[in-house]
């Protein structure tokens, strides 16, 4: 009984975040609250997991490319 409340919690509370961030994703800082919900679902999904890892990459990927980018600009 325990966990099937929480899977339906994590589930109801992760699908309505990301649903909210998915409707307002035009709108500054709604990819962090996007982040947070597939974290959350994360909890109980796999689909989620390999999407959260996806993300840390790419995040990863634009953190070095931005450290580059100010590296070259202190240079000049």
């Amino acid at each position: 009984m325990k966990q099937s409340l929480r899977k339906t919690l994590i589930t109801l509370i992760g699908g309505a975040l990301l649903i909210f961030s998915i409707i307002f994703i035009a709108l500054p800082g709604t990819i962090l609250l996007l982040l947070i919900a597939l974290t959350i679902l994360a909890l109980e999904y796999q689909w989620a997991r390999r999407h959260v890892k996806t993300a840390q990459r790419m995040l990863s990927k634009s953190a070095k490319g931005l450290d580059n980018f100010i590296i070259k600009c202190r240079r000049k």
